[in-house]
């Protein structure tokens, strides 16, 4: 394979051809525009606009300090606000409009015999522990196994998992596929590798924790029919099968029963652009090769993706089938693992804010506004979230020391706002998370839904690292310890 010099931005990231960059070799096995790559953060335009931007903050600081920040809080509560609207709005629609699609086992019955043939991609990194349940969830699913292709994607260097799987003496749809050693070390980099491997008219990637809805595939065959060809994939719902293992379990399936239950459903009724889950995302293979795989650089290559085919005129559907994964049950596994998701997330929305128009033409159309909501206003809410908190308890607490400074921030109109989104945006943000679990059949996880403030708590100190980790590290994968949920915690492995 040969290499070249990136000294000057060329129009892609050129498919099985390493490049160099700042003294690093890396090889991607991508085939996707340069611009829409997160293996560099911002481009000279952006750069121009940001210095501009801290130069006129900087001189408004010194021209009038207490008027910037009185500034800045409308700015900040009025994005508040607005984020408080738009998910009543999306939860509204989840339960007035009915999108996701659903199949009962006699309209499985009805397609017959003939199933296509479908790839089933477990990338996998140091998680020997784990290998038994995913092959004995994959004998489970409901598909003629003479149609089934199950690839392993085994790092190189991973010598211990190529063992395990190698004693399993696995039947013939089962292959491992060898990705060569090289930076960067991401799953979208391995299944880039393996794409040119697969021989399913469909795929979809489930990670090795995964244990899906066993009629899954039949289900996402009958969805991409039903839904034509602009429904380039299909997101099941993801859920975990240790929700009660401890507080952080619980909040967790809390998290996840919102977002797969009632937010995406939401999404999908507004045809939004939907960011994927790292899991159970069913595509058309011929689809997915001509996007030109994943971005190897992103380390939520799966948010990105979603975008990308949105951008690219494809929707996404979400599916009425779960996929049940493990719940992180160790604070600083769960930071490490949100960290990357936000640093993911993070790098996502700079690659699409590098030419906003191709949501749309214009610049201030609907599909980038929802962008905006979807991806930014999630990430700068989390950043946020701690100065609000330390004026909000300031304001409580050192009443004598810091009232009639912090009142002095908030001009009339704006503090209504902010304590209408203070008070009800909180408050009914909590009920969502109770309708999530009763959605889920959770119920005994409802009430554990009033710890999510302090969720958010730690979700915000993980964005910051995110922030960090965007300009210092950023296509470090903080591997995610699996197994934890095992009666054997010493047998944990990493992913």
């Amino acid at each position: 394979m040969s290499s070249i010099e990136l000294k000057r931005n060329p129009n892609r990231l050129e498919k099985n051809k390493s490049f160099v960059y700042k003294g690093v070799s890396y090889m991607h096995y991508a085939d996707i525009a340069f611009h829409q790559s997160a293996y560099y953060l911002f481009t000279k335009k952006q750069k121009i606009l940001i210095v501009v931007l801290l130069f006129a903050i900087a001189i408004s600081f010194i021209v009038n300090w207490h008027t910037t920040l009185i500034s800045a809080v409308i700015i900040v509560t009025s994005i508040y606000f607005i984020d408080f609207f738009f998910n009543f709005f999306l939860i509204f629609r989840s339960f007035t409009s009915k999108h996701e699609l659903s199949f009962s086992g006699e309209e499985i019955k009805a397609y017959g015999k003939d199933w296509p043939t479908y790839t089933i991609l477990c990338p996998l990194y140091k998680e020997w522990a784990v290998i038994p349940q995913f092959v004995d969830a994959m004998k489970k699913l409901d598909y003629p196994q003479e149609k089934l292709q199950i690839l392993f994607l085994l790092e190189e260097d991973d010598l211990q998992s190529q063992k395990v799987v190698k004693e399993f003496n696995l039947p013939s749809f089962f292959e491992t596929v060898i990705v060569p050693h090289s930076l960067p070390k991401t799953k979208p980099k391995a299944m880039n590798f393996a794409l040119s491997k697969i021989k399913g008219e469909y795929c979809v990637i489930y990670d090795a924790e995964d244990v899906p809805d066993p009629l899954q595939l039949k289900k996402a065959i009958l969805g991409f029919n039903l839904s034509g060809e602009k429904v380039a994939c299909i997101q099941a719902k993801l859920n975990f099968y240790n929700p009660k293992q401890n507080l952080l379990t619980k909040a967790f399936t809390a998290e996840y029963s919102l977002w797969f239950e009632l937010i995406l459903p939401g999404l999908q009724t507004l045809n939004a652009p939907i960011p994927l889950g790292g899991t159970s995302n069913h595509f058309r293979t011929e689809g997915i090769k001509m996007l030109g795989g994943w971005d190897p650089f992103n380390v939520t290559e799966d948010a990105d993706l979603g975008i990308r085919l949105f951008k690219k005129g494809y929707k996404t559907a979400i599916l009425d089938s779960v996929t049940l994964e493990e719940a992180n049950s160790d604070f600083l596994n769960w930071y490490n693992q949100r960290t990357r998701w936000m640093k993911g997330y993070i790098q996502t929305y700079v690659v699409h804010m590098r030419h906003p128009t191709t949501f749309d033409k214009g610049l201030l159309n609907s599909n980038m506004l929802l962008f905006q909501l979807i991806i930014g206003s999630k990430v700068f809410s989390l950043l946020v979230n701690p100065f609000m908190w330390l004026l909000t308890l300031s304001y409580f607490l050192f009443q004598f020391q810091f009232g009639s400074f912090v009142q002095s921030l908030y001009p009339p109109v704006v503090l209504y706002f902010a304590v209408a989104t203070l008070v009800f945006g909180n408050f009914l943000q909590i009920v969502y998370y109770m309708i999530g679990c009763y959605r889920k059949k959770e119920f005994a996880l409802c009430k554990y839904a009033l710890i999510i403030p302090l969720y958010w708590v730690g979700m915000s100190i993980a964005a910051w690292k995110a922030l960090y980790e965007t300009f210092y590290k950023p296509y470090y994968w903080s591997k995610t310890k699996h197994g934890l949920h095992l009666e054997k915690p010493s047998i944990a492995t990493n992913s």
